[in-house]
């Protein structure tokens, strides 16, 4: 059940409790199940239990560390200021803005909060900062972080602000029939206050395509991802399984064998691609849940397929400064994507 689903069409309070239940029964996956959890309870009007879900991610990432610290912060921000927590809403969100996350995320949620309460100056230099470190010298804008540039044209039409580079960019990234600079022309309002149907019926086209866009995004899909086996779990997978060891000849050609393959999905115009983490009691418990034994080899990308749909995937190729995939510690351009950066 997404989280956008209209309130009379689903109980969110018990969608909410649904997925808590769930979290608990799958921890791995506790971080992308609350945060969903926490999506309901807000859209159900329980801004204070939502604030709680935060509250419990936060505090666990002492001991577990959390894969989006930022993203939960900068929800968390944007749920208080709604019930009336402006100070401690405005105090997170120069917090996270001062982390500068590498995800485009956290910065296109704490930028819409400030826009959404008319604080469009300081929208304007969030998106701009996040624009700035995310998107200086990458020859072609990840998908992730087309918000952050459709946001920050949105709140330069707002602002009266004269077209730049990224305005352009954002307009070229943007492939509905109605052009951005209509979208969000700040006159739209005025229009819906018309007595001219001709006025109303332009500005439903608007909002039609506005919504075309939103729900475009929504149903984008889980990537195509190949599998990664961190070298500890391969050593433990090929030693209870090792009739897997033809797949998986050494851990170096493991990792140059995913390498490759997103490569190539990329090279033929394949896009959504990523990398997921595998675990040996994972995969046992998928093996299990499908009836077969964790020795078949044709149940190894079945599994990657489905680590990805429940949003474990890391989206490839990293962003410019992001750490490897791989989980060497250096960034992707030092390590994997060497030769890549090398030619840019």
């Amino acid at each position: 059940m997404r989280p956008d689903t209209p309130a009379e069409n689903v109980d969110h309070a018990a969608e909410a409790a649904r997925l808590e239940r769930t979290a608990g029964l799958y921890p791995e996956d506790a971080e992308a199940l609350l945060l969903r959890a926490a999506a309901h309870l807000e859209l159900s009007g329980d801004r204070p239990a939502a604030t709680k879900l935060y509250d419990r991610l936060l505090s666990s990432g002492t001991s577990t560390p959390l894969d989006n610290p930022s993203l939960v912060r900068a929800l968390k921000a944007s749920n208080l200021w709604e019930y009336d927590h402006e100070a401690e809403a405005r105090a997170i969100i120069d917090g996270v803005r001062a982390a500068s996350p590498r995800d485009p995320a956290p910065w296109v949620i704490v930028a819409e909060a400030l826009e959404s309460h008319d604080e469009l100056e300081a929208a304007h230099e969030t998106f701009t900062e996040g624009a700035r470190l995310l998107l200086t010298d990458v020859p072609e804008p990840p998908y992730s972080t087309h918000p952050l540039l459709y946001g920050r044209h949105r709140v330069r039409r707002m602002l009266g602000l004269a077209h730049d580079e990224w305005d352009t960019l954002a307009d070229t990234l943007h492939s509905m029939p109605i052009s951005l600079d209509e979208l969000h022309d700040p006159k739209r309002v005025w229009s819906l206050g018309s007595d001219n149907p001709a006025d109303l019926e332009a500005e439903i086209s608007r909002l039609r395509a506005e919504l075309g866009a939103y729900r475009e995004a929504l149903s984008r899909p889980f990537p195509v991802a190949m599998l990664h086996w961190p070298a500890d779990e391969l050593t433990e997978l090929i030693e209870a399984y090792p009739s897997l060891s033809s797949e998986y000849p050494s851990y170096d050609d493991h990792l140059a064998s995913i390498e490759a393959a997103l490569r190539e999905l990329a090279s033929s115009g394949t896009a959504n691609l990523g990398v997921v983490p595998g675990t040996v009691p994972s995969y046992e418990a998928f093996a299990a849940s499908e009836g077969a034994s964790p020795a078949d080899p044709t149940l190894l990308p079945q599994y990657a397929t489905t680590l990805a749909a429940r949003g474990l995937a890391v989206a490839w190729p990293p962003q410019r400064g992001a750490a490897c995939w791989c989980g060497s510690g250096r960034t992707y351009g030092e390590c994997h994507g060497e030769d890549v950066a090398g030619g840019r």
